[in-house]
C-alpha cells in the first residue's frame, strides 16, 4: 500500500473520530470544525470531504449489515420530517435524501453508486447542505455504533473508542 495513502487514511480516521466525540457531546459546530477540509484548492477540499463521507457511510453500512445479521434480518431505514412524521425518501430534504441513498448503495455493496451520490451532492449542494450531510453521517455512525455495542456486536475500534470517550 502507498505509505502516503495510509497516512492520509490515518489522518482522516482521526478527524472523523474527533468529530464523533464532538457529535456525541452535542457539539455540531465543533464536529464540523474537526472534519473541515485542510486543503486550499477547491477540488482537493471536495476530495477530502468525499473521502470522509465514504469512510463514514462505509462504516455505517458495515454496522447495518451486522445489525441485520449479514442480510438475513432486514434493517428498516426510516426518514422523518421536522414534525416527526415518517416521509418517503423523495420527500426528505436533499441532504437526508443523499444520505439515505448513499447508505443504501453501500449496504447493497454498490460502492460506486455511493461514491456517485456523494459526488453529486458535493457538486450541487450549498455549503449548509453539505454540512447537513456530514452531520447526518456522523449521527448515524454514533447511533448505529451504540446499537451494535449494546448488542455486543463488532464496531470498528476507532468508532467504539470515540463513543466510549
Amino acid at each position: 500500500m502507498d505509505p502516503d495513502r495510509s497516512e492520509d487514511e490515518r489522518r482522516l480516521v482521526e478527524k472523523a473520530q474527533r468529530a464523533l466525540i464532538a457529535i456525541s457531546l452535542g457539539e455540531d459546530a465543533e464536529a464540523l470544525d474537526q472534519v473541515a477540509p485542510t486543503a486550499a484548492e477547491p477540488q482537493a477540499r471536495s476530495e477530502e470531504t468525499k473521502a470522509l463521507m465514504l469512510l463514514l457511510f462505509g462504516e455505517c453500512s458495515a454496522m447495518v449489515s451486522t445489525l441485520g445479521d449479514g442480510g438475513s434480518a432486514p434493517v428498516k431505514v426510516q426518514v422523518f420530517d421536522e414534525a416527526g412524521e415518517e416521509v418517503s425518501i423523495d420527500q426528505a430534504d436533499p441532504p437526508v435524501r443523499t444520505a439515505v441513498r448513499t447508505l443504501l448503495a453501500e449496504v447493497h455493496g454498490n460502492t460506486a453508486a455511493a461514491r456517485e451520490q456523494v459526488e453529486i451532492a458535493l457538486a450541487n449542494a450549498a455549503p449548509d447542505e453539505v454540512d447537513s450531510l456530514v452531520l447526518q453521517a456522523l449521527r448515524w455512525t454514533i447511533r448505529l455504533s451504540v446499537e451494535c455495542l449494546d448488542r455486543d456486536l463488532p464496531v470498528a475500534p476507532w468508532i467504539s473508542d470515540a463513543v466510549a470517550g
